[in-house]
Parts: C-alpha cells; sequence; structure tokens
C-alpha cells in the first residue's frame, strides 16, 4: 500500500467533508480508519482495501451527497490509479458498511466487515454519544428524539459487530453508553 494514496486520500475527505459538523466529518472519517486498522491487524485481509475503504465510506453518503453508483469514491480511486478490479472491491465494501442500507445483513468479505465493525465502533461510547446529539442538533430533533437514537440504533450494536478485536472494543463502549443513560435517565427526572 502506497502512503502517498492513503494521503490523498485523507486530504480529498477533507474537502469533501468541510463544512459538515453534523457527525459525518474528516474526524469521523479519521477515527474509522485507525479502527478499521487496528482491527486489520488481527485479521487475514486487504490492508489496502481496508483502508481506502474505511477513508471513503462515507464519500457518497446518502445522508450527505445526492450522487449514484459511489461517484465521489470512483472519481478519487480513479484519478490516483487505483485499476477497476480494486475500485470495484473498494466500493463493494463501502456499499456493505451503512447500517440504514443494509440492516440485518453481515458484509460477504473479511474487508467490508472490519470496516462496518471500524464505523459503528464510531457510534458508541462517548464519540457516540458526542456525535448523536451533534447530528440531532443540526437537523433539528428533540433530545427525546436523539435520545430514542440510542434505543434504535446505538444499543444494538455490540450485538452485531463481526470480528473478536471489534466485540471487545465494543463491550467497554456498549456500558459507557448505558451508563449515560441511566445518569441522564436521573436528570431528566430529578426533582
Amino acid at each position: 500500500m502506497t502512503e502517498n494514496i492513503i494521503e490523498n486520500a485523507i486530504e480529498y475527505i477533507g474537502v469533501l467533508f468541510q463544512g459538515n459538523s453534523g457527525g459525518h466529518d474528516r474526524e469521523h472519517t479519521l477515527r474509522v480508519y485507525r479502527n478499521a486498522m487496528k482491527i486489520a491487524e488481527g485479521e487475514q485481509c486487504d490492508k489496502q482495501i481496508v483502508a481506502l475503504a474505511a477513508l471513503l465510506h462515507d464519500a457518497d453518503d446518502h445522508k450527505l451527497f445526492h450522487t449514484e453508483n459511489n461517484m465521489n469514491a470512483r472519481t478519487f480511486l480513479e484519478d490516483n490509479n487505483v485499476s477497476a478490479d480494486m475500485i470495484q472491491k473498494i466500493c463493494d465494501v463501502i456499499n456493505a458498511v451503512s447500517f440504514s442500507k443494509n440492516k440485518g445483513k453481515v458484509p460477504e468479505t473479511i474487508e467490508g466487515k472490519i470496516v462496518q465493525d471500524a464505523d459503528r465502533l464510531d457510534a458508541m461510547g462517548a464519540i457516540g454519544i458526542a456525535r448523536t446529539f451533534a447530528y440531532g442538533g443540526e437537523h433539528g430533533r428533540t433530545l427525546s428524539d436523539s435520545v430514542q437514537h440510542f434505543y434504535d440504533k446505538l444499543l444494538l450494536l455490540k450485538d452485531m459487530m463481526n470480528t473478536k478485536t471489534a466485540k471487545k472494543i465494543a463491550i467497554k463502549r456498549h456500558e459507557f453508553l448505558e451508563s449515560f443513560l441511566a445518569e441522564l435517565d436521573v436528570e431528566i427526572k430529578y426533582k
């Protein structure tokens, strides 16, 4: 894997997500990338596919962009001379990551499982809480609506992890979510 394409991808996502403050931004993408590379260390996988899919996993997210066929990701990869076969593998991983589009589905490849786990880990723990309320605020959600998101998605993620490394990390983050909700409930009901 050439460091040059990774550096180019980091620069690309910085431009692509400029001005986004709703939890799907450059910092989220870099955390997913770091999580994915940590998980990949313990798995037999193509680390270049993992790295590029993690960095580009939100480049065409339907909540952020009105693109088709992974246009932003494909354009970046083509501009960086990635082979057509590799581009398709990366896009297949990207397409397997989304929680809302892949409910109940497990990615077919280890690379897809790794990137999906990495993205889901970033929706848990302290960072998951921060992202939930950032997204909620940006989209006019009430506090109650944002808290409901914990029950609709975040608290389900621990049991949806694919890899041993992610399962281990998810336990601690899940416990933090539960303790946060318990404290929030106490504070809301405080008289």
